[in-house]
């Protein structure tokens, strides 16, 4: 039976691939539902406890949504093993190494990687993300003063681990650090409003809602209105429209985790205020600003799960097909 994008992310059994090469990269990785998932809800948020540092073991598959400190111990070898790490969509994370002991010459090794990737897909993409991609890796044992801290760009990092023998060790200090101008972030929940902002920047942000969701884009500011718009309170797309556009807004939907790899939805390049309703039944569901840095632009949207009675009606529409079989 073929997996949707989130079986993918949560199969029982972690399968790592490492592909050589000094960064040792780690590509492709099946995640459980039942490990992963369930840690998509109110136990990313639970209060943290009254010790000064949160302090726990590290699991070879794990997902941390707190700050504190995780200690990792071989029992046994431990080939691959992954940690993600999740902040608010506000926020950034900062993972620091401390009493790392491991045998780099022997093949362990530790690699922070800014951004999740999973089944060889990345987010954020490499459009979307400021550094190029062997920059987004950091691995302890290639350099011999390896840096103690490393930092995200955004509210998701992780780190891939190979340790040989019992008895190695090493501890990961997880903190978060508020971001004065979030850009790519992938939401905890699957309900929320947000508001994307990029200050007269050249880049492109992402929001990944990694649900089937019903949102509501109520703005789209581009910094200057358009008076002249008789229908600015519902965008139309016209062709080649926003594809000859510098400045636009995206809904992207379908079952993998690069946003470069979904299907668009729909598109709006004309700025607008009032409610835009859509029904997105895809495992991902993302709204992306693309900004030539001459405007400030600006988003505001909101989002629900779908019930299933609303997904059942959705497969009946065949919108299934547009997300998962194109």
């Amino acid at each position: 039976m073929e997996r949707t994008f989130r079986g993918q992310l949560f199969l029982l059994v972690l399968c790592l691939s490492v592909l050589k090469g000094n960064s040792r990269y780690i590509e492709n990785n099946d995640i459980s539902r039942d490990e992963l998932f369930s840690l998509f809800t109110s136990q990313l948020k639970r209060e943290t406890p009254e010790e000064l540092i949160y302090r726990r073991p590290l699991r070879c598959l794990d997902m941390i949504a707190v700050e504190g400190q995780f200690t990792f111990t071989t029992a046994n070898p431990q080939l691959s093993c992954a940690a993600f790490f999740m902040a608010e969509p506000s926020e950034v994370i900062s993972v620091d190494l401390d009493n790392v002991d491991i045998d780099c010459s022997g093949g362990d090794f530790i690699t922070v990687f800014d951004g999740w990737v999973v089944k060889g897909e990345k987010f954020p993409s490499s459009h979307d993300h400021p550094l190029p991609v062997n920059e987004r890796y950091v691995n302890y044992c290639d350099t011999g003063a390896p840096r103690r801290s490393v930092p995200s760009s955004q509210n998701v990092a992780m780190v891939f681990f190979r340790i040989h023998n019992a008895g190695s060790s090493f501890t990961l200090t997880v903190k978060k650090h508020i971001n004065p101008f979030p850009c790519n972030a992938i939401s905890q929940s699957p309900e929320g409003s947000y508001t994307m902002v990029i200050p007269q920047q050249h880049r492109n942000c992402s929001f990944s809602i990694i649900y089937p969701v019903e949102i509501d884009i109520s703005e789209f500011s581009l910094g200057h209105s358009n008076h002249n718009n008789n229908d600015d309170n519902f965008p139309k797309r016209s062709l080649p429209g926003c594809t000859e556009t510098e400045d636009f807004v995206q809904l992207l939907g379908g079952r993998g985790l690069d946003t470069s790899k979904l299907l668009t939805i729909t598109d709006f390049c004309t700025s607008f205020t009032g409610a835009t309703h859509m029904k997105v039944g895809c495992d991902n569901t993302v709204v992306r600003i693309v900004s030539s840095g001459r405007f400030v632009s600006r988003v505001t949207f909101n989002y629900r799960l779908l019930d299933s009675q609303e997904l059942q009606t959705i497969k009946l529409n065949n919108v299934e097909d547009f997300c998962f079989n194109n």
